[in-house]
This record gives structure tokens, sequence and C-alpha cells, in this order.
């Protein structure tokens, strides 16, 4: 939905402060809704020990979506932010075939694949240009808002380094 979002409303490109196009703002809004119930079913089903990585990752885009949704200003940061999101879905069918023990199928393999692909495209390279953005645009973005999207960079990007070696040990270099 976001990539179609850029290319529908180029003006996003220029201006992700005040900029949004209709239904952007609801879509952000809705993310939070995901991101607070996830964080809740994990709190509720899950040990801690299991989940506080995701469970710190979720409060971090609580606050950052928070913000955008709440001020009605850095929608548009947002919406590149949940570009990050394309990659879940091979995220999460690697999940799924872990768990129905489908590892050793092509299956499997070939999602590892994409998966490792849509990790660097949608998730390292996307921190890596926001992070650009945010420091390159410091001057327009107030002291707080700054230091709150300076904060949440420096804890996904090494999150997301992490998570990417941990794939490749696993999946390539067993």
């Amino acid at each position: 939905l976001s990539p179609r979002r850029f290319y529908l409303h180029p003006e996003l490109s220029k201006d992700l402060v005040g900029t949004h196009p209709p239904g952007a703002h609801s879509l952000v809004a809705v993310s939070v809704g995901y991101f607070l119930e996830d964080f809740v079913d994990m709190l509720c089903n899950q040990k801690l020990h299991q989940s506080w990585e995701l469970l710190f990752h979720h409060s971090v885009v609580i606050v950052c979506f928070g913000i955008a949704v709440l001020l009605h200003q850095y929608v548009g940061f947002a919406l590149v932010a949940l570009l990050v999101e394309i990659n879940s879905i091979f995220l999460h069918l690697r999940q799924i075939l872990l768990m129905a023990n489908l590892v050793h199928t092509t299956c499997y393999r070939l999602n590892s694949v994409i998966n490792l692909g849509t990790y660097v495209v949608f998730r390292i390279a996307t921190l890596a240009w926001m992070t650009r953005w945010l420091f390159l645009n410091r001057q327009n973005v107030p002291p707080a808002t700054y230091a709150v999207g300076t904060v949440g960079m420096a804890i996904m990007t090494p999150m997301n380094i992490i998570l990417f070696y941990r794939l490749l040990r696993s999946d390539f270099f067993k």
C-alpha cells in the first residue's frame, strides 16, 4: 500500500512532515492499533524472554507512529516506515514454515531467498534512507520530535541488522 501512495502522490517525497494523501492518516492509525494489539497479545501469550525484542520494537513503533497520528504530522515519514512491513510477509511465512517443520523444502528455500532480498530492500535500505532524511532535515524538525526519531532509528537499525545476521546464519550458514 505505501509504495503505491508514493507513486500516486509524489509530493510526499518532498514533504514527509506536513503532507499526506487521503487515507494515509487512517493507515498509520490502524497500524498503531495493530501494533498495540500485537503487543498485548505477546504480553498475554508469550514468555517475556521469548518476546522482549518484539515488545521493545512495538513500543518504539507505537510511540513514533502515535506522534504522527496525534499531531497529524510526520504521516509521510510513518508511511516510509511502513515499507519495512512488506518484508514482514516473508518473515511470517518463514515462521509458519518452521512451525510446520518444512525447513527442508523448496518452498522454505525460495522464501528464504525472497525474505533476505526484501529484508535488504525494505528494511535495511528503508531504515538507512529514513536515518539520512532525519539527519538532513534536522533543522525542520522540532528538537523533541527529532530526539524521538533519532532514538527510534538508533534502536531499530541495530535491531534489524542483528536480525539480518541471525537470518543469514540460520538459513544460509548453518
